[in-house]
């Protein structure tokens, strides 16, 4: 497989940046290769960086789609990290959770569809030892990648899938057996998210109001500028008293100061001021 100049990459890179506002760097050529060397064959491209010439022409639609969408998909866990998924059911649904209130919260950047998921199994849990407790929950979940957002309506997951962060308690029942040794979310847990494809770099606006906004592990694929804008537009579209949860390696320090830092046991969440 033939590779791309340098001048191909650093182009590459810009366009990427403005259209998605992941940050590359200098030396993450080989994540280019692994990731888009499946669409030389369905293109019927012989070299990489003919395929990143295409992909940047304006009416290359249907390609700059594919690449897009390889570029920003990202295998993820369910129940990352636990402790977000604790203080949702242990902090924050009491908390907000109150007679007559429909809550709304927010999955940004939802890639397979495990964080959404994970947080529908959380209410229910939750739910299940408070009936009535949390009336007109809604849960919407957004990606960059409609491809992507498509898979995840249906619920279906794989082995590999299923054995990263999953619990046999959860997988029975939660899940059904598929007769090709997948299986599928039940309705009663994918009903309760929506997805809609979305850019961070876009405006809020349409969106609403949130009580809780998850954008985990994802942050640290942007600039400093454009994570201060994300950051900002979260804080705009958070009820008074909203939370943020980030990753366990990210941080609001020198990009925001619409948040207050609360400690928990274990990590870290982050309240509207």
């Amino acid at each position: 497989m033939k590779n791309f100049t340098d001048e191909q990459y650093s182009a590459f890179c810009r366009f990427l940046e403005s259209h998605t506002g992941i940050v590359l760097g200098s030396s993450k050529q080989y994540l280019v290769k692994s990731r888009l060397s499946p669409l030389l064959t369905r293109f019927g491209m012989e070299s990489m960086g003919f395929l990143l010439e295409r992909a940047m022409q304006p009416r290359e639609r249907e390609l700059k789609t594919a690449v897009i969408d390889a570029m920003t998909t990202n295998e993820t866990l369910w129940f990352r990290d636990t402790y977000p998924f604790v203080q949702l059911g242990e902090r924050l649904f009491p908390e907000l959770a109150k007679p007559g209130k429909s809550l709304r919260i927010w999955s940004a950047a939802c890639s397979s569809g495990q964080e959404p998921y994970s947080i529908a199994m959380t209410a229910l849990e939750y739910a299940a030892r408070r009936p009535g407790s949390l009336p007109g929950l809604q849960i919407l979940a957004t990606d960059i990648s409609a491809t992507m957002l498509e898979q995840c309506k249906t619920g279906i997951y794989d082995s590999l899938s299923l054995a990263r962060g999953l619990s046999p308690e959860r997988r029975t029942r939660f899940f059904t057996p598929q007769s090709d040794g997948r299986m599928q979310l039940q309705g009663s847990v994918r009903n309760m998210v929506s997805f809609r494809p979305y850019n961070l770099l876009d405006s809020y606006a349409s969106l609403g109001k949130f009580d809780v906004i998850f954008c985990r592990n994802v942050l640290i694929y942007f600039s400093p500028e454009n994570k201060s804008k994300i950051l900002n537009q979260f804080a705009g579209a958070l009820n008074p008293g909203g939370y943020l949860l980030l990753g366990a390696s990210e941080s609001l320090t020198g990009l925001s100061d619409r948040f207050e830092m609360i400690r928990c046991s274990p990590g870290i969440i982050y309240r509207l001021k």
